[in-house]
Order: C-alpha cells, then sequence, then structure tokens
C-alpha cells in the first residue's frame, strides 16, 4: 500500500477566493486606450471584480476605466455604471481581470442578489432587484476612536495616572485584608490598664493630715511619711464615765490636742495622696498609695467570657501604651472571673517582656491576641542560615 504524503496538496482555506465567482448572462461597455467603444462578454463576475477576453496589448495592468454592466433580466436590460481597473492580462489567451472601484451600497446589493440567486438556482425578476434596491442591507460600521500619536509628556501623565491607580486598588485591597485579618484573627481586650501591687496608709483616728514626703515621694520602710493632729476627746472616747462626760470637761478635751505620725510600711513610692494637708479625714480612711520600690508593673485587662480559649495562661499579647506608636509584647501569667460570682468577663494580668515604669500606673492601654499565622520560623530559619 503506498503511504507517500503528495507535498503539493493545499487545503481549501489557503487557497479560497474572498469573493465567488459565477459565470452570469452579462456584458461590460468601457472605452478603451483609443477612444472606441468596446463590448465585452464576461468570463465570470463576483462582488470584487470580473473578467473578460480582449485583443493582446488591448489592455495593460493599473489602467483605470468606466463602464457600464449589461445585464438581461425579464426582457429587460439593467445597465450599472461602475469603475474599474485592470488587475491581470494573460498574453496568450487575452483573458483581462478586473477589480470594482468605489462600488456605492445600492451596487453592491444589487450584484450580490444576482450572484446570491444564480448560486442558488433562482429565477431573478426585475420585481427582486427592485426590492432589493429599496431595503438597507447594511449596518453602521462600528465607531472607533483613533489615537492620536502622543507626545513624552502625555505618556508620562498617563503611566504616572495608571500608577496612581494601581496603587490606590493595591493599597485598598491591602486595607480590606487587614480589616478581614482583624475580624477573624485578633481579639481586642474591652478594657485594660497599668497596675501595680500596692499598699494603702490609713487614718487610726479621727484628724487632719500634713504630709511630710518629699518631692520624690520615695520614703523608706519606717519613716515618717505624715503627722496628724486628733482632739483628746476623740482619743478617750469610750473610755470616760458619764461623771466625767460633764460640759467642763468635754471643752476642756476637745480644746487639747494630740499629735501622731504615720510611717511608711516599706520602701515605698507615694503615688497619690487622697486627703490633701489640712483636711479633717475619718478613722480608716486611706490617705496615702504606696508602690514597693524596683516594683515590676502588670497590666489588667479584661476579656468577654466568649474569648476564654484565646486568653489561656502563657498566651502571648501586644499592648500598645499611650503616647506611642510601637507596640510592646507580653505574656499572660493568671486569668480569674471579674468577680467571685458568675461573670461574662475574664480578668487577665499581663507581664510586659520589657519592664513598665511605675509612674505609668493607671494608664489605659490597648490590648490585643494576635492567633493568625506566624512567619517567626522562617525568620528564625533564615537567620540560622546566615541571610
Amino acid at each position: 500500500m503506498n503511504t507517500a504524503v503528495n507535498v503539493n496538496v493545499v487545503h481549501e482555506s489557503e487557497a479560497q477566493r474572498q469573493h465567488a465567482r459565477v459565470k452570469l448572462p452579462a456584458k461590460i461597455r468601457f472605452v478603451g486606450n483609443n477612444r472606441q467603444t468596446i463590448d465585452q462578454r464576461l468570463i465570470d463576475i463576483s462582488a470584487g471584480g470580473f473578467s473578460f477576453v480582449a485583443a493582446p496589448q488591448s489592455n495593460q495592468v493599473g489602467d483605470h476605466h468606466k463602464g457600464k454592466l449589461l445585464f438581461q433580466i425579464d426582457n429587460l436590460s439593467l445597465a450599472m455604471d461602475v469603475d474599474f481597473q485592470v488587475r491581470s492580462v494573460d498574453p496568450e489567451s487575452g483573458r483581462t481581470g478586473c477589480q470594482f472601484q468605489n462600488l456605492d451600497a445600492r451596487q453592491i446589493s444589487t450584484l450580490r442578489h444576482l450572484i446570491t440567486a444564480h448560486l442558488s438556482g433562482e429565477l431573478v425578476t426585475i420585481g427582486d432587484v427592485m426590492s432589493t434596491l429599496q431595503r438597507d442591507n447594511f449596518t453602521k460600521s462600528r465607531k472607533g476612536k483613533t489615537l492620536a500619536p502622543q507626545t513624552l509628556l502625555e505618556r508620562a501623565r498617563a503611566i504616572a495616572f495608571s500608577l496612581g491607580v494601581l496603587v490606590v486598588g493595591v493599597g485598598a485591597f491591602g486595607l480590606i485584608l487587614k480589616e478581614l485579618y482583624g475580624i477573624y484573627f485578633v481579639t481586642h481586650a474591652e478594657s485594660a490598664m497599668i497596675s501595680v501591687p500596692g499598699m494603702q496608709v490609713t487614718m487610726p483616728r479621727e484628724g487632719t493630715v500634713q504630709s511630710l514626703v518629699g518631692p520624690d515621694g520615695i520614703v523608706a520602710k519606717g519613716a515618717p511619711i505624715a503627722s496628724f493632729s486628733s482632739t483628746m476627746l476623740e482619743v478617750l472616747k469610750g473610755h470616760l464615765t458619764e461623771e466625767q462626760l460633764n460640759p467642763a470637761n468635754v471643752e476642756q478635751l476637745f480644746s487639747r490636742q494630740m499629735k501622731g505620725t504615720l510611717t511608711s510600711p516599706c520602701d515605698c513610692k507615694v503615688i497619690r495622696q487622697t486627703v490633701a494637708d489640712g483636711q479633717y479625714a475619718t478613722k480608716g480612711s486611706v490617705i496615702f498609695e504606696l508602690v514597693p520600690r524596683n516594683s515590676e508593673a502588670d497590666i489588667e485587662a479584661r476579656f468577654p467570657y466568649r474569648d476564654f480559649e484565646r486568653v489561656k495562661p502563657g498566651t502571648r499579647v501586644e499592648f500598645l501604651l499611650p503616647g506611642e506608636e510601637k507596640e510592646r509584647h507580653g505574656q499572660i501569667v493568671s486569668s480569674t472571673l471579674q468577680n467571685a460570682e458568675l461573670s461574662d468577663s475574664i480578668h487577665v494580668v499581663i507581664r510586659p517582656e520589657q519592664p513598665l515604669d511605675s509612674t505609668l500606673i493607671g494608664q489605659p492601654v490597648e490590648v490585643q491576641v494576635d492567633r493568625g499565622p506566624s512567619f517567626d520560623w522562617l525568620i528564625d530559619k533564615a537567620l540560622a542560615a546566615g541571610f
């Protein structure tokens, strides 16, 4: 069996014509180069051109002519004025190929109707031709915008505008991702503040107070931090009989003053004086709030109970101090209910990685727990590799 492939075979899609050529009974009448009128029967015709046989050397490639196409329809002659150009001439057979030039819509519609009817085997009547000419067989061309050459400044502006749109789009996309990350992976504390386990100094008797603390507020253990004065009547109250509580004794006891001193229970720093100098205070009133020196400040925060799994002891948190832009880190050391009874809040104590100044006691803090994906292992691996 012969399996050789014929390499000279060309697929029909590679050699198909732009317009179908048909053999219609028609003539072309035009004035030749010698000013004589020439009538030639067409060999074939298409919507793009036609061909006929002429005497050798009577036409040259590139010649332009004006003439009439003559068709015979219903014993009537149909003439169509056309402009055409000679595109090919065969010197042996005299076959001349021509291409139509500047056909209008009515001429194109008529030619296509005649060719289509001939291909389908239908009879062409003058009524069909008139109906074709009355129809609008064309659609409007799409409007295109011609781009004029741009200068260097215009191109730079276009590039800058495109980059601006790109930056805005990327920024908006990043903001959306950040908000989604904050919703699904970050837990915020309802409230938080800096606190230090402190001590309180209370008034032993009713009377007035006078502070003895220096400007720095530092006091040693056992050192006097304030003096107080109270009436003898207040001191002896509960120890006098009814006979001793006569008006003369009461007036005398009330006029006599007894002074005393309040001492510091530790090496502390006074962070607040609750009763001003010279002000009267009742027994048991808190006069000073003290903080042990060199004590580390912690952060107390409150989280909703639904975040119980996310605020367990040992969890690493992030917090932001007032006036700072860089976040700090800490670790949860304990978590308890807000009250002794059942509560919907969890009280959390956070130990900062870096010590906090005790002067920040009472300052509000923004605390959050980030439970999203961490890339610390990738950074540690890169540092270990020497990058």
